[in-house]
């Protein structure tokens, strides 16, 4: 279930907006949980980071849009915040507490759709999973995001992550199925290097956070594909 924030006092736009988003929510399938706000003082003051996507006026009668999203970044980094304003003048603002994106009054259906679909888009791609690593001390939970890179010697694992490095016993190829296939790239048959972290390729190396991963000749030109295709949707 997708939370969502409607920040608005305007009691006329608050109903036009809470039911596109209830045929949003009809259309797409997708469950929505909205909070109805109606100045910015009610969400900033005392605000919890527990919303995926806040709709924000900007011009409100005891806390303008922008001074609440100021307020709500100390906080929150990961929350999306779209800006609803009567006025483009204000969108240049935006970049300053990182908004995805405005919408002006009065707030078109279509518009707003299609804005929340790039919201959507952006919290599938932060969405954290994670894994399971067994060995003879226990079994250790890692996000995926925080593994570096993989390696593996006989059926002895390691898996080199932003924590540190953790031993197991397993192969590559069930390492390699259970991971995001779209963020991970076998360099050779022991190395497996999470693309995030990929901070150049430098001759026959990957260098991941600082450290030379080995890469075959062979899949030079393949990671750079892996790559590109890998930025290309994080944007």
């Amino acid at each position: 279930m997708i939370k969502i924030a409607l920040v608005e006092d305007d009691s006329a736009f608050r109903t036009e907006i809470s039911q596109y988003l209830e045929r949003y929510s009809a259309e797409k399938g997708e469950k929505l949980e909205v909070s109805v706000f109606t100045d910015g003082d009610e969400i900033a003051i005392g605000y919890k980071a527990k919303y995926d996507i806040i709709l924000l006026d900007i011009q409100m009668r005891f806390m303008d849009g922008l001074t609440a999203a100021r307020e709500i970044r100390r906080r929150d980094e990961e929350v999306i915040i779209i800006f609803v304003t009567n006025s483009p003048q204000y969108a240049i603002s935006g970049y300053e507490v990182n908004a995805l994106d405005y919408i002006l009054k009065p707030v078109n259906y279509y518009a707003l759709s299609k804005t929340l679909d790039r919201a959507f888009s952006r919290i599938k791609r932060q969405e954290k999973k994670y894994i399971f690593i067994s060995n003879q001390q226990g079994t250790k939970k890692i996000e995926e995001g925080r593994i570096l890179y993989v390696e593996v010697n006989g059926h002895n694992l390691i898996y080199h992550t932003l924590e540190g490095d953790f031993g197991a016993v397993g192969s590559m190829t069930a390492v390699e199925e259970s991971l995001d296939e779209e963020s991970f790239f076998r360099c050779n048959k022991c190395f497996l290097v999470n693309l995030e972290h990929v901070d150049a390729v430098e001759g026959d190396d990957v260098i991941v956070k600082g450290t030379p991963v080995q890469l075959s000749r062979s899949k030079k030109k393949l990671i750079m594909d892996a790559m590109n295709a890998y930025l290309a949707r994080r944007t």
